[in-house]
């Protein structure tokens, strides 16, 4: 019994400590440069605890957007604030994979070959800025552009090798961090979350009187004003109503949902006739058509699925975000789909050198993408706002679409983990586009948009954003790039595997030349008995379900065990 409870009490501690610390590094940037050396100076602390508190403010100082993260946040509050912390996370994404293929793929093909194999009669025009065709075609933008050969200097590179592993091992480190965010997310949100923090106490003991700066006194002040609102409306209010308003409320909500699957579903099969009209994929004006349709269904379908909360009813803002949520991932994922199986079925066998094309088209996707969601800003926040502003002052101010702005971010993610084997620079542009898109997404939210009318604490988004970016669009587009590499023939005349039956053959060929070799007899041991076994999987699925059901268990324990304290905490006083 009393180790039980001096167990018990470590975790409390340990629990008030993280806590306790974490807040204490916020107050600190809240505060001006000269008041916060103060204030770390007069901590009751050891040196080593100050260092530790010093070293861990300067690097979130220091961190991008960190001063605009604090004000939109104590504007308008964690729901919108999760929009453009997720956005911040891609961007980081997406430098990593320029770093990663640049380095292992183009960095080697361009000390190689420095110069492309540009035709005399191609010129660059301009317009391939939109369509991706022309003189990008013959550049390292696109898998036509490597080379198949292995460098010879003074060290040996097979780019074979390099473009098949930097690939793979790209795709199992996203997937890997996945998964890592997705547990760090759920462990602070939901095991470690505290309800009790979140009312009274908030109010009565959060304040720090240590604070003195105007500017960090008043940023310190909305933050609370927006946390307790958030709260507060966490607390669902079931309102009794009768029987035919409830049936009412069903009908609604059942017809949303049909007109929405209905729509979703129509837009795939408008996107797949256009596609089978015969349009000339090597006009590059007619390209343009596919990729115009498909940002205008994704601008314009959210925007109508938005229309639906008039008339739907929701006890919490959070019911309402998840529904969108769900609409606009159906919507997507059709679309995709729909993409997916044309190229990979049709594209793949008219082509001759089908996997720029695809590269092509996907780097279009990601234009078109972007041009509209600069539309979306103008047509969905800054019109609604002069309408109800001007025009029809009883719509009011428009607020912040969480929804439908993360769900834009999900996919253009997803466009380039697809387009990652046929366009290797593709992130470049995703870099590009992610840093002008949150300045643009900012000053619009700050001149268009109102903080929100029924606001949700929204800590716990967080971690439904990252879950739909793993699934269904990271495994969806883990799967289409699987299928490439396994089944897909490969162009005979262009790329680094022309002549290879599949992608995956050169891995079956490298083993080849291992077995000539005595130091590398391991590698190929491995390769036939764990690589191409059926039973490694197996083993291997089974363990995860095992250490997932283990890891469940102890969250579980330690939700009950964290509940008893805060129990006793309260019986003691």
């Amino acid at each position: 019994m009393q180790l039980l409870q001096r167990q018990q009490a470590a975790l409390c501690l340990v629990i008030l400590c993280l806590t306790e610390e974490q807040d204490l590094v916020k107050e600190l940037l809240a505060m001006s440069a000269r008041d916060r050396t103060r204030a770390i100076r007069d901590l009751p602390m050891s040196f080593e605890e100050k260092k530790h508190i010093s070293i861990k403010s300067a690097r979130q100082t220091l961190e991008l957007w960190q001063g605009i993260m604090k004000e939109i946040g104590g504007k308008f509050g964690s729901s919108v604030l999760s929009y453009f912390v997720f956005l911040k996370w891609l961007l980081m994404f997406n430098i990593f994979s320029f770093l990663v293929n640049f380095g292992f793929i183009t960095i080697p093909l361009l000390v190689y070959d420095p110069s492309p194999n540009i035709p005399p009669n191609v010129s660059f025009r301009g317009l391939e800025l939109l369509s991706g065709a022309g003189y990008f075609t013959y550049t390292v933008m696109y898998y036509g552009g490597y080379s198949n050969a292995t460098t010879v200097g003074q060290v040996e590179y097979d780019m074979q090798l390099a473009y098949f592993f930097t690939i793979a091992v790209y795709m199992v480190l996203c997937g890997i961090a996945l998964i890592f965010s997705m547990a760090s997310s759920f462990r602070q949100n939901y095991v470690l979350a505290d309800s009790v923090s979140d009312s009274a106490w908030q109010l009565l003991c959060s304040w720090d009187f240590r604070v003195t700066n105007e500017r960090a006194v008043r940023q310190r002040r909305n933050n609370l004003r927006v946390q307790l609102k958030e709260s507060l409306s966490e607390k669902d209010q079931e309102e009794l109503l009768t029987l035919s308003e409830k049936l009412r409320h069903y009908g609604v909500h059942f017809g949303s949902w049909l007109l929405s699957t209905g729509l979703a579903v129509g837009c795939g099969a408008s996107i797949y006739y256009l596609y089978t009209e015969n349009w000339s994929l090597s006009q590059e004006a007619e390209t343009l058509l596919v990729p115009f349709v498909v940002s205008l269904m994704n601008l314009a379908i959210p925007l109508f699925y938005s229309l639906f909360n008039k008339f739907e009813h929701y006890s919490s803002q959070r019911r309402q975000i998840y529904t969108l949520v769900v609409r606009n991932v159906f919507l997507r994922l059709v679309i995709l789909a729909v993409l997916c199986y044309y190229w990979m079925n049709v594209v793949a066998e008219k082509f001759s050198c089908w996997e720029s094309m695809v590269g092509q088209a996907l780097y279009r996707l990601v234009i078109f993408d972007f041009l509209f969601l600069m539309l979306g800003s103008f047509f969905g926040e800054f019109l609604s706002n002069v309408i109800g502003t001007r025009l029809l002052p009883s719509l009011g101010v428009p607020e912040f679409d969480v929804a439908r702005n993360v769900l834009d971010l999900i996919y253009a993610q997803t466009l380039a983990w697809i387009g990652i084997y046929f366009s290797p620079l593709l992130p470049a542009i995703q870099i590009l586009k992610f840093f002008l898109l949150f300045y643009l997404k900012k000053v619009s939210l700050i001149q268009n948009c109102q903080p929100p009318r029924r606001s949700g604490r929204a800590a716990q988004m967080r971690t439904i954003f990252i879950f739909l970016l793993f699934f269904p669009f990271f495994v969806g587009a883990l799967s289409v790039v699987a299928y490439t590499a396994w089944t897909l023939s490969p162009s005979e005349q262009c790329g680094p595997f022309r002549g290879l039956n599949s992608t995956f053959t050169v891995v079956e060929v490298w083993m080849t030349d291992l077995e000539g070799l005595s130091d590398s007899q391991w590698v190929v041991w491995i390769y036939q008995h764990v690589i191409r076994s059926e039973l490694f999987y197996f083993l291997v699925t089974l363990i995860i379900i095992v250490i997932i059901y283990i890891f469940w268990q102890v969250t579980k324990g330690r939700q009950e065990l964290i509940r008893l304290l805060r129990q006793q905490i309260i019986n003691v006083s």
